[in-house]
């Protein structure tokens, strides 16, 4: 995937929506997504996610041509690792501009920047120019995903939040299925370019649609009497390191040299005193409640999507299938994610919601495990495809209760920085476990990640030139990656005398600060917080 998937993007209690329909209509709680209060806000901004989704799918199609075209195969990864380290710093960004002016800035500059990116990706002649527009485009996206958290927190009512969370889930359905197609038609048809610069004229319905219902529902602070709080730069600052580090780790994983250790020591230096100062308190020790919710999505995403950046690979090197048909093993996934995210809104499921995300997480492990069962020849390559689609059950079910289980650990003016947190650790994880899968890979014989990937066309219908132990050692350490999130995710409720924290981002009940060293409490036991973030790793 080349976006912190908004399909990941998920908010609070319980929902009602079928994973067929693109908008929920219906809530336990009374009222409805699609009520006039509602209607044109919800309409808008899942066709903000219906765009990004699509751009998601539809772009990896066509990035190894666009890669060979430009002549920039051994930069490859960068394409896609350009996108993912900006968006933390966006992510971060947009945090503090929604706590402090609203989400209608950040949405705004967002969209425009994910369309200029496009545009400058399109039209580059050179790969270094393409890995910048995908560096724009990336910008764009951590400012909108965390900015559309905002606009749930403070738009819908909480037993809505989960029906418009799925709704986010189901936009995925779709293009999950046609965007490779679709992508691999255009660029077959008409060139790679068309893929990029087609999807920047879709921006204008889905912005016309939200940003008024935005400006009547949601806009400026979260309590307009109440001072105007001043950027915090320490944030920004530490935001910076972490997309700096992040990249230079990347850098070091993809070149396996002795000098590489010089990048990956600076990346380490700058990525861990950050990214201790913008998650919560606990994180790494999976303290319970908020902390242990945001380390869960980073384990989840990361893990999953390690691995599934490699199912293609191996499906077309190792079985000899076309690249479509080994795209297309994967798109039964966009709907049982829907279903998964359709099971965890009911309201008979949410006194059951920690053990729903337990197994989730038991089936995202078993599923990861299970995919490279396809390289002992006798196994069909089809088992993939069954596993993959109950590993996107599990992963609706966990992604989408990870988000519904921040917003109600958060305070309407901490929504921004403790979203900002949660896409950081998925963002982060997201760059480092492909970062180390893809080092394990090529260390095994499987080459680089790029490398291969460019040359996955010429590899159909012939298994030769295999690494299976290379496959191996990116899927089950994944595998026990996912396990572990297994034990995390008995840790979501709320705890108990955890202590004060630092950092940003604080949980209800919790004692788990993050502001600056300082922790503050409220009447409703919710903590003050500051800022938070993903990694799409």
């Amino acid at each position: 995937m080349s976006a912190p998937e908004p399909r990941d993007v998920d908010v609070d209690a319980d929902v009602t929506a079928p994973p067929s329909a693109a908008v929920p209509s219906e809530s336990a709680g009374g009222g409805s997504v699609l009520d006039r209060g509602h209607r044109a806000l919800s309409v808008g901004i899942v066709s903000v996610v219906l765009l990004i989704a699509f751009e998601a799918t539809a772009v990896g199609t066509a990035m190894p041509v666009a890669a060979r075209e430009l002549d920039g195969v051994p930069l490859y990864a960068f394409a896609f690792s350009a996108y993912f380290t900006t968006s933390l710093f966006g992510m971060v960004l947009s945090g503090q501009w929604a706590d402090r002016s609203g989400p209608l800035g950040p949405l705004t500059v967002g969209m425009s920047c994910f369309a200029a990116g496009l545009l400058l990706s399109g039209t580059a002649g050179t790969m270094w120019l393409f890995i910048l527009g995908r560096a724009v485009q990336g910008l764009g996206g951590g400012l909108v995903i965390v900015a559309l958290y905002v606009v749930i927190s403070r738009a819908y009512e909480e037993h809505l939040r989960p029906a418009i969370m799925a709704a986010f889930a189901a936009s995925w359905v779709v293009p999950s299925v046609v965007g490779p197609l679709a992508s691999g038609t255009i660029t077959e048809q008409l060139g790679w370019r068309w893929v990029f610069v087609g999807i920047p004229a879709l921006v204008v319905f889905p912005l016309a649609l939200a940003l008024p219902a935005i400006r009547r529902t949601a806009s400026g602070p979260a309590d307009p009497d109440a001072p105007v709080v001043p950027w915090d730069r320490r944030r920004i600052r530490l935001a910076f390191a972490i997309s700096l580090g992040a990249a230079l780790l990347q850098y070091a994983g993809q070149e396996l040299r002795w000098l590489s250790l010089l990048p990956a020591a600076a990346g380490a230096a700058l990525l861990v005193p950050a990214v201790r100062g913008l998650l919560p308190r606990g994180t790494y020790r999976a303290a319970r409640g908020l902390p242990s919710v945001v380390l869960l999505r980073g384990i989840a995403a990361g893990s999953f999507i390690a691995a599934e950046s490699f199912v293609p690979l191996m499906l077309v090197t190792q079985r000899g299938l076309s690249p479509t048909l080994a795209g297309l093993s994967l798109a039964a996934g966009g709907l049982t994610w829907a279903l998964g995210s359709w099971v965890q809104s009911q309201p008979r499921t949410e006194p059951y919601r920690e053990r729903l995300v337990v197994l989730g997480m038991v089936l995202v492990a078993l599923s990861v495990a299970a995919a490279p069962s396809v390289l002992i020849q006798g196994v069909p390559a089809w088992v993939v495809a069954v596993a993959w689609a109950f590993g996107c059950f599990g992963m609706g079910m966990v992604i989408a209760s990870t988000s519904v289980l921040l917003l109600k650990l958060s305070a309407p003016e901490e929504a921004g920085a403790n979203s900002a947190a949660l896409q950081i650790s998925d963002g982060l994880s997201n760059v480092l476990l492909l970062a180390a899968g893809g080092a394990a890979f090529a260390a095994l014989g499987g080459g680089a990640v790029g490398h291969a990937a460019s040359e996955a066309g010429a590899a159909a219908g012939a298994a030769s030139g295999s690494h299976p132990a290379a496959f191996a050692a990116v899927f089950l350490p994944m595998a026990g990656v996912a396990a572990i999130g297994g034990w995390v995710a008995t840790r979501l409720g709320e705890g108990k005398g955890e202590g004060k924290g630092e950092g940003e981002g604080h949980g209800k009940g919790q004692g788990e600060g993050q502001g600056e060293g300082q922790e503050k409490a409220d009447g409703t036991g919710r903590g003050k917080t500051v800022a938070h973030d993903p990694a799409a790793a």
